[in-house]
């Protein structure tokens, strides 16, 4: 069974994140394939390259990102959503004339088009936080 995650909840703001993570572990696991995991709204600050936990919590960037290297995993941001909160690439920031990119390594933007067909072509769309 081919998955979609949707990802509403900012990495420490809810466990919407943390679970969307042990949910997609759970489903690499079980031998069933994740065709995309998208973060919208506040939920792209899961893809912000400037995210410092305490040493006495979770890092939930370092563990998407892993999980995105071993399973090859597209984790990709909602375009509106990340300028809205200022999380940009470099080809955005040079666009937007802004200082600086944040986005993670790993992680993608697009826009919601790519929400779209990622619902199309799942079996299941599956959503976290809100």
């Amino acid at each position: 069974m081919q998955f979609t995650l949707v990802v509403y909840g900012a990495p420490h703001a809810s466990e919407g994140a943390a679970t969307a993570l042990r949910f997609a572990r759970a489903v690499l696991a079980s031998d069933h394939e994740i065709y995309r995991v998208f973060f919208y709204g506040d939920g792209i600050h899961n893809g912000s390259a400037l995210a410092a936990p305490p040493q006495d919590e979770q890092d939930l960037l370092a563990q998407w990102q892993q999980l995105q290297q071993a399973h090859n995993l597209d984790l990709t941001l909602c375009i509106a959503a990340a300028q809205r909160r200022g999380v940009l690439s470099e080809s955005e920031a040079k666009r937007l004339e802004k200082p600086a990119a944040n986005i993670a390594a790993g992680f993608t933007l697009a826009g919601l088009g790519q929400l779209a067909e990622a619902a199309a072509l799942s079996d299941r769309v599956v959503t976290f936080g809100g």
